[in-house]
């Protein structure tokens, strides 16, 4: 990948993260379902790390992360730290696997919500925040878990749409296709 197009898909993340951080602040937050609302931040760094790999996913989250913080007041570093862990790791799920099932996004869409959600709330705790902690915050957890997960594939759309022309050639996909386009194999003799 080159300077030019990398500097390009930095970009778009960047105006993307910006654009859905302030969407979620402004609009997505004043319309609760079920009595929570969707949170987009952890579908986009999650989105972002399954489509660029683990290092774009986890600079992505730490970003997206300290833009959340900012915007909402909260303690600074504490949404950063989780979003860099779910980028992260949607990243590496990138790197070791093929995840082009249908079901991939929204699965994890799921996942990421999930650890987002608990995440926030066990680190929340650490710090002494005074929250009951209670049958209703798992109640909560589940049902934004649900709610995200719904909100998962037109997000993931979006981030695909957006990011397509620039992202990575595929590691895994370069080694196989030398092997089957008439490339040297380490089992033929010269």
């Amino acid at each position: 990948m080159s300077g030019g197009s990398r500097a390009s898909l930095l970009g778009r993340i960047a105006v993307l993260a910006v654009a859905l951080v302030f969407f979620q602040t402004g609009v997505v937050s004043e319309l609760p379902v079920l009595g929570v609302n969707a949170d987009l931040s952890p579908l986009l760094v999650a989105f972002v790390g399954l489509l660029c790999g683990s290092m774009v996913g986890a600079v992505t989250g730490f970003g997206v992360g300290l833009l959340v913080d900012l915007a909402l007041v909260q303690t600074l570093g504490v949404t950063s730290l989780i979003f860099t862990l779910i980028g992260y790791w949607a990243g590496r799920l990138r790197e070791l696997r093929d995840p082009q099932a249908a079901l991939t996004p929204l699965l994890v869409g799921a996942a990421a919500s999930a650890a987002s959600m608990t995440g926030y709330s066990l680190m929340e705790f650490l710090l002494g925040v005074d929250a009951p902690v209670s049958f209703e915050l798992v109640r909560q957890i589940v049902i934004g878990v649900v709610v995200n997960a719904v909100v998962a594939l037109p997000t993931w759309a979006l981030v695909r749409r957006t990011l397509e022309g620039g992202l990575p050639d595929d590691p895994r996909r370069r080694r196989r296709r030398a092997y089957t386009t008439g490339g040297l194999s380490p089992l033929t003799r010269a």
